[in-house]
């Protein structure tokens, strides 16, 4: 019975050391706000509750028990950060084997992190213990080895001075002599080799690792650093060296001298609208008690940049008209910070409408040259830009040269009876060659007669002068705007050109000739009935 009580006692402090370290490692890891991190200590003294308990060890067949109540000391000195020296104590006097003591000393190593610190140690020395039967209390001999960890409390007043030791695990060997069995009971001798596991926990006082009280230091981030007038500033405080908790609550105060602020506690807003360019300074203060270690300050500055000013291009298209032509005139305007535009325009000549950022320029009448363009920008600061562009006005080119067109000809080869007749299908052909020649009353038209390879050549002038005849005879047309001549053989026609003034016309293989002397056949031409 009484060792399945030891075995849920030692089942339970296991479960309550591991329950302890997780949330001692995670402390050590992420301690409090403005508490000292602990430097390694120069000695600790150690007191608690130990637990022992044998096992495999037998004297004469009976087994030695647990011991459940029970008192553990030590004193460890080191020589640096990690090795050192140890002397350990042990007592559980009251239990089934009547005792249980140790005392011994020996090497200790330490690694500490943050806030906690494991530990192991090798022991030598004496050990104390009696027997399951009536052996008395008898010293010996005996080695220990364990290991365990100490978190040091971060209570800012205790300056690193108390830590506690969650768990503590010892292996222990005991070598006890009891001598031989002696009247009248034949069982108070004998000897014992005890190994058993001896848990302990309590706590540590630590000499020569506190640290001194660190003043508080606070410091202050601008984010941005340099904006434009009326972008927010944000100002972040982040202060070390100064305790918190609940009866602890820092003060925070915030100025500057540009602009307005706005803050919370450690975090302040700067508004910046209408500030003039330059740079400004803003300065936070920390406080948390009446000592000078509890006071901070920290300042930081900012830079007010001025606003650029808009750009702008201007160009023209076309970028040459003609007098009373139009030219689109574009400006492309930008502002570096995006600020709203307005767009003119202004012309050294014609008159130029502007929408937006699109202008109309109108050259009526303007005289062949150079018109100087500008585009004009302004934003809502009144910052502005402008850019010129040209517009030429070019001359108009001259009238083209006139020139010698033909018109409709004139065939002979319908009536062969009558072969130099105007026929009523070759009137039409006239008609309206006398239409061209009223319109263009200065021109002149020259008829070019033509004969067959079987005719004789005076066909072709016969031919030239009945067009003649009825150009003036029924249309009216002025002889001395009719300039005959004869062609080649090439068939029986009559060729019409209408020749403006200042043109030429390639006279060719044609000649001039004579009406007085051509012999006329026939009528010229059917009359209409009168």
């Amino acid at each position: 019975m009484m060792h399945r009580r030891s075995s849920k006692l030692v089942r339970a402090l296991l479960l309550a050391a591991t329950a302890a370290l997780v949330p001692l490692s995670a402390a050590a890891q992420a301690a409090p706000a403005g508490t000292q991190a602990p430097i390694p200590s120069r000695a600790d003294l150690f007191g608690g509750y130990t637990y022992f308990h044998p096992f495999n060890s037998t004297l004469d067949g009976y087994a030695y028990e647990p011991i459940v109540k029970g008192g553990i000391g030590s004193v460890a000195g080191y020589f640096g950060n990690h090795f050192g020296a140890v002397i350990q104590g042990a007592a559980s006097p009251y239990g089934p084997n009547d005792c249980s003591y140790v005392a011994q000393a020996g090497p200790i190593v330490r690694w500490q992190y943050g806030r906690v610190v494991p530990f192991a140690h090798l022991l030598f020395g004496g050990a104390r213990a009696g027997g399951p039967l009536v052996q008395p209390c008898t010293w010996g001999y005996g080695a220990t080895a364990g290991a365990g960890f100490d978190y040091i409390l971060p209570y800012a007043p205790l300056h690193n001075r108390l830590a506690l030791r969650p768990i503590q695990a010892d292996i222990e060997y005991s070598d006890i002599n009891f001598g031989p069995n002696t009247a009248p009971t034949f069982f108070n001798g004998g000897v014992a080799k005890i190994t058993a596991y001896r848990l302990s926990a309590g706590g540590v006082i630590r000499f020569g690792g506190s640290t001194e009280e660190l003043p508080a230091a606070y410091g202050c981030v601008v984010q941005p650093v340099t904006v434009f007038p009326g972008d927010p500033i944000t100002v972040t405080g982040s202060v070390i060296n100064l305790e918190t908790g609940r009866k602890l609550k820092p003060v925070y105060t915030w100025e500057t001298n540009g602009g307005q602020i706005e803050a919370t506690d450690d975090v302040a807003i700067i508004s910046t609208a209408d500030l003039a360019a330059g740079d400004y300074v803003v300065t936070g203060r920390v406080s948390e008690g009446s000592r000078p270690t509890q006071h901070a300050e920290c300042a930081a500055s900012f830079r007010i940049q001025a606003y650029d000013p808009p750009t702008i291009s201007c160009s023209a298209n076309p970028s040459s008209i003609l007098p009373g032509g139009v030219s689109t005139i574009t400006s492309e305007g930008r502002s570096p910070q995006n600020r709203p535009l307005n767009f003119s325009f202004a012309t050294t000549a014609g008159q130029i409408a502007g929408n937006k950022a699109t202008g109309t320029l109108s050259a009526a009448d303007v005289s062949p040259g150079i018109i100087d363009v500008t585009c004009n920008v302004v934003d809502d600061l009144g910052k502005s830009a402008s850019s010129t562009t040209t517009v030429t006005v070019v001359a108009p080119p001259p009238p083209p040269a006139p020139a010698a067109r033909t018109l409709c000809s004139i065939s002979f080869d319908r009536d062969r009876k009558r072969p130099v007749r105007v026929d009523n299908e070759a009137k039409g052909c006239l008609d309206d060659i006398a239409l061209e020649m009223n319109r263009e009353s200065d021109a002149t038209l020259i008829v070019v007669g033509k004969h067959g390879p079987e005719e004789a050549p005076e066909a072709s002038a016969e031919r030239a002068l009945n067009v003649r005849q009825y150009l003036t005879a029924e249309k009216g047309i002025d002889a001395s705007r009719i300039e005959l001549r004869s062609g080649e053989s090439t068939g029986r026609s009559a060729d019409n050109i209408l020749v403006p003034p200042g043109a030429t016309w390639d006279t060719g293989g044609t000649t001039r000739f004579d009406p007085t002397r051509v012999p006329r056949h026939g009528e010229p031409y059917p009359t209409a009935p009168r």
